[in-house]
């Protein structure tokens, strides 16, 4: 997938829609790398998906584990932005308990149908999936106190929009704690422009669209967050980097594809609005 869809916003989300369709349809799948330590199990622990009932589809597309890093607690209402097929509402419902609720916004039909009946499967009542795109929040301002996300920011074609979205929907205090793909310093100092490396990535394959550490930091402060902290988790080297974008390494020189080794990166991402 190597067409240049840097400045066209509306082709890039036909793209992951249509992408993401059709691989939560298909068992096993994964955007962000194909190392083993990014499978279901290693990402949250047997323990955690055994809590889950037997016929969920624990089908994640994920680089981290934003429930972990959220540090969730009874009777908070939780949004999962770019919620997929429910895995991550579905643990996050389990830790806010009763007394709490957790919101799930995706834009693709086929996750919307697999999370709902995986809600339903898990016999969950306190959960909710909407239909819609994270940049235009479907939920009110100061209607949540935890945003999650799990490697779902860098597929947005304007990231800025999506932070500032999350700002306002949460309350006053409310956090934002997200794993997601992070360029670990930058992309200029490379023989070819950071236009044609881009070009060449997969956009749907996590790694294309992600922002460097300065660049996440910058939109997050301008949208009002506090208290940031981008923290690598997870270096992608060779067999990440195939994964998520097979065919477009062959359109760049392999001494090019030697140097962006490690600065890709699943990262933690935390930040808190302002009381």
């Amino acid at each position: 997938m190597t067409t240049d869809l840097q400045n066209d916003p509306n082709a890039i989300k036909t793209v992951v829609r249509d992408y993401y369709g059709q691989r939560i349809q298909q068992a096993g799948a994964s955007c962000c790398g194909g190392g083993a330590e990014l499978t279901e199990v290693q990402l949250y622990g047997a323990e955690e998906l055994t809590q889950l009932h037997e016929d969920v589809n624990t089908t994640s597309f994920g680089c981290g584990n934003p429930i972990a890093l959220a540090s969730l607690q009874p009777g908070e209402v939780v949004l999962d932005l770019g919620s997929g097929g429910g895995l991550d509402v579905l643990l996050a419902a389990k830790r806010v308990g009763a007394e709490g609720y957790v919101y799930g916004v995706d834009m693709t039909d086929e996750m919307l149908t697999v999370a709902r009946r995986n809600a339903e499967r898990a016999g969950a009542s306190n959960v909710e999936f909407l239909k819609g795109d994270i940049e235009t929040l479907p939920l009110p301002d100061n209607s949540v106190d935890v945003i999650i996300s799990n490697c779902v920011i860098n597929l947005s074609p304007d990231k800025g929009d999506v932070l500032r979205e999350a700002f306002r929907v949460l309350r006053p205090g409310g956090r934002l704690a997200v794993s997601d793909i992070v360029v670990d310093g930058d992309l200029t100092d490379l023989p070819v422009s950071e236009t044609q490396i881009r070009t060449a990535l997969s956009w749907a394959g996590c790694i294309a669209g992600a922002l460097t550490n300065a660049q996440y930091r910058t939109f997050l402060v301008t949208a009002g967050f506090e208290r940031i902290d981008v923290d690598v988790r997870h270096r992608y080297m060779m067999e990440d980097l195939v994964s998520s974008a097979p065919d477009g390494l062959n359109h760049l020189d392999s001494e090019v594809v030697q140097q962006l080794l490690g600065r890709f990166t699943s990262s933690a991402i935390t930040a808190w609005k302002p009381i």
